[in-house]
């Protein structure tokens, strides 16, 4: 007999999901190996930056009160008394009519309190004039404008990115203390599946959501242990499982999730004693996709479907590792857009269409990205994004606003908003 599924809405889906994340610890890494992690503890500022008043451009360095009155009609000269490079200090300060040629990142002499660039000067022997008066900080960074000693400048719990990495190493953080890093375990079943190396034959396909799914983790800087391809065959299916669970943090399976003779997943969740917090979600594609949890270790049951497969991980699996290693921004960011194509199909549930969007006419537009059954593997390729349409409709058209999930994007938002 088939199996009655009750469908719980998506953002049901989510929050049980993340309610049963756990923290993987944590751990401290070099500054070199940072980047991907997760902040376990808020950076402070150790000094001031720039840590003293220096000069944003090549010029000269002044003091403003001597060049009040300059004009065009009364050029006002200065002697040139030395020369400070990026790194350099001046070895005595300015006098009156006096300047240093001064380079970018430099640190301005005593009594100097402004920069003349060197396109507004016009340069004699030993010298040059200026044709205006100058105020005391002009074209000055003055020491503590970018940060304060003290000062909170990333909470715990931010992924760190590129941008990161310069604060940090700006600070002298050469060692810091980050999430760890869970480990996920693949298993794709299905005795259908096929090798990527293998020639197809009648009844076969190959197996595209393993190394999928490994690249979806890899651009998480997730490490992944493979236990290959399961035939539909319960006792060998359920042993794998076990085994993965002992290994890994969590464990990803991919088919076996619908409701057919040959779908074992369910079956091995009740042989393991797994709690199941859901079977049925109210979206498409991905509707069958079941998560449980045992021993506190998750585990995603993703649909075989390749489109399906994708959009289960990017709404469920990648939020749940970020939570796992402390991210306090794990959903995918989400903007507006105008639909640039009709989009007919009803929508029972919450649909989920792999789209691309760009700049056009001036505005944000967004296209679904091809074939766009949940078995669709070509525009999951094509696609940068994913519209979202709520259910109950019957359709929308061309020039509708539509809401956006941004793939791939470095960091997220806080909150689930759709």
């Amino acid at each position: 007999m088939v199996e009655m599924r009750k469908p719980i809405p998506v953002d049901e889906a989510v929050r049980a999901v993340m309610e049963h994340a756990s923290s993987t610890g944590i751990e401290t890494v070099k500054l070199d190996e940072a980047y991907g992690r997760v902040l376990a503890e808020p950076i402070i500022a150790k000094h001031d930056v720039p840590p003293f008043d220096r000069s944003p451009y090549d010029g000269f360095a002044i003091r403003s009160v001597d060049s009040a009155g300059a004009s065009g009609n009364n050029r006002v000269p200065f002697s040139v008394i030395g020369e400070i490079g990026a790194g350099q200090v001046a070895q005595k300060p300015i006098g009156e009519k006096e300047a240093y040629r001064i380079m970018t990142g430099a640190q301005l002499p005593e009594d100097a309190d402004t920069v003349v660039m060197f396109e507004q000067t016009t340069e004699l022997d030993g010298g040059f004039t200026i044709r205006k008066p100058f105020e005391a900080g002009e074209n000055v960074s003055f020491k503590g404008e970018d940060a304060k000693e003290g000062e909170l400048l990333i909470e715990a719990g931010s992924l760190i990115h590129p941008g990161t990495v310069a604060l940090l190493a700006t600070f002298g953080y050469a060692q810091l203390t980050v999430g760890k890093r869970p480990v996920a375990g693949i298993l794709s079943t299905g005795t259908e599946l096929l090798d990527v190396a293998d020639e197809l034959v009648p009844g076969k396909i190959r197996n595209s959501n393993g190394p999928m799914i490994e690249a979806q983790l890899k651009r998480m800087g997730i490490e992944c242990r493979s236990y290959g391809m399961a035939a539909d065959e319960l006792d060998t299916c359920t042993e794998i499982v076990e085994q993965a669970l002992s290994e890994v943090d969590f464990i990803i399976t991919t088919g076996g999730v619908s409701v057919g003779d040959y779908d074992y997943l369910p079956a091995i969740y009740e042989r393991l004693g797994a709690t199941v917090l859901f079977n049925k979600v109210a979206m498409r594609p991905g509707s069958v996709t079941t998560v449980a949890v045992l021993n506190g270790k998750l585990l995603f049951g993703l649909s075989g479907n390749p489109s399906a497969c994708f959009t289960g991980f990017e709404l469920f699996v990648r939020p749940a590792i970020l939570k796992m290693m402390g991210c306090n921004a794990p959903y995918m960011p989400k903007m507006s857009a105008v639909l640039w194509e009709d989009f007919t199909k009803p929508n029972p549930f919450m649909r989920f269409i792999r789209a691309t969007w760009e700049f056009r006419d001036g505005k944000v537009i967004a296209l679904p990205a091809g074939f766009n059954k949940s078995n669709a593997v070509s525009s999951i390729a094509r696609g940068n994004c994913l519209i979202v349409l709520p259910s109950g409709t019957r359709g929308y058209e061309k020039g509708a606003v539509v809401d956006l999930l941004l793939i791939g994007s470095e960091t997220g938002v806080q909150e689930w908003t759709v």
